[in-house]
């Protein structure tokens, strides 16, 4: 079964941003699909390309701390989901620590996860146990909240360097943003290099709310980042507002690339303010899902990582939903792709 949501289309230009050329642009957003008969009901917040159709998926709320191991079969020529199978779980002997983002690190064939609960990025080997190693992450971030910590992770083998932040503001940065304050979120973009340390930090400054509305519910931050080979990194934003009665309530979702080739860095020991150096960002991507008597595609995106190039060398990015394990019986494990070139 599958249903399309309220696609908005976006090819756009930010005429302040160097090297426009390599910008990528959006070729197509695919519709998104569910796949009940063959997974389990999930939290998936995170996924990672392994190669072949095989990608590592995390979720936030699984028993142990670990991952699944899930074939995703794609069309050659659009990039389209065709199925979805899942050859397990593979749990450490660790609780799960609301696991949200992972990276498969190539160079050691293991794979990092972010934890929220603990704001830490640790390392498991492809059987799901811990190695013991993780990224050694700037103290600042300790000042992330329990709701809003580590979600985003990511790591390019082409740029040596792995990238996360924090889903929303850190509190020496100012307030969160939430419908009634209508403040942009400022977050720190941090990369790490492959002894995992720190490097280079960027400001990345969210939209503000789109929605004025009471919610029973709110999230608004940044739930995934995925590098590319050029340095670039995209970023998903992402609004979620659920309504006391439930209906009515929906998620808008937004990719924006930034190249902190061309930002100014910023300091760990310096609070960011409304004049702080922020990376010029250009919108690739924006859609919103709905739950509404006619409509219930409400698909809350957290997962988002590179997967194959197609034939004609366009890229697919692969992105999955988490629907708090099917909440309900109305919200469903949500997957779609975009192209983009």
């Amino acid at each position: 079964m599958k249903l399309l949501s309220k696609i908005v289309f976006f090819i756009s230009v930010n005429l302040s941003c160097p090297s426009i050329a390599q910008v990528p642009t959006l070729v197509r957003v695919n519709p998104q699909h569910y796949f009940h008969q063959n997974l389990p009901k999930g939290n998936y917040s995170g996924l990672t390309w392994l190669g072949g159709n095989s990608y590592a998926v995390v979720s936030d709320k699984a028993e142990r701390s670990g991952f699944f191991i899930f074939h995703i079969q794609l069309d050659s020529i659009t990039g389209d989901i065709r199925n979805i199978t899942s050859d397990g779980f593979r749990a450490s002997s660790d609780g799960n620590h609301d696991e949200e983002g992972i990276a498969f690190f190539p160079k050691d064939s293991t794979i990092f996860i972010s934890r929220e609960a603990d704001n830490s990025i640790l390392e498991y080997d492809l059987h799901g146990q811990l190695t013991g190693r993780r990224l050694k992450v700037p103290s600042i971030f300790n000042g992330s909240t329990a709701q809003y910590g580590f979600e985003a992770l990511t790591y390019n083998k082409k740029t040596h360097l792995f990238w996360t932040t924090s889903e929303s503001t850190l509190r020496c940065d100012g307030a969160q943003a939430n419908p009634q304050n209508q403040v942009c979120n400022r977050l720190r973009l941090q990369s790490f290099d492959e002894n995992l340390l720190p490097q280079t930090e960027y400001a990345y400054r969210m939209d503000s709310p789109k929605t004025k509305k009471n919610a029973s519910n709110y999230a608004m931050g940044v739930p995934a980042l995925t590098a590319l080979n050029d340095g670039r990194l995209l970023v998903l934003e992402r609004e979620f507002l659920v309504t006391q009665g439930k209906l009515g309530s929906f998620v808008i979702n937004k990719i924006y690339c930034v190249n902190p080739n061309v930002g100014i860095p910023v300091s760990p020991d310096t609070a960011l303010q409304s004049d702080s150096p922020y990376l010029a960002k250009t919108l690739i991507a924006e859609w919103k899902t709905t739950l509404s008597l006619f409509c219930q595609d409400l698909a809350n995106y957290e997962g988002m990582c590179l997967g194959p190039q197609l034939a004609n060398g366009s890229q697919v990015l692969v992105l999955c939903a988490d629907s708090q394990n099917q909440y309900g019986g109305v919200l469903r494990d949500w997957f779609r792709t975009i192209v983009i070139r």
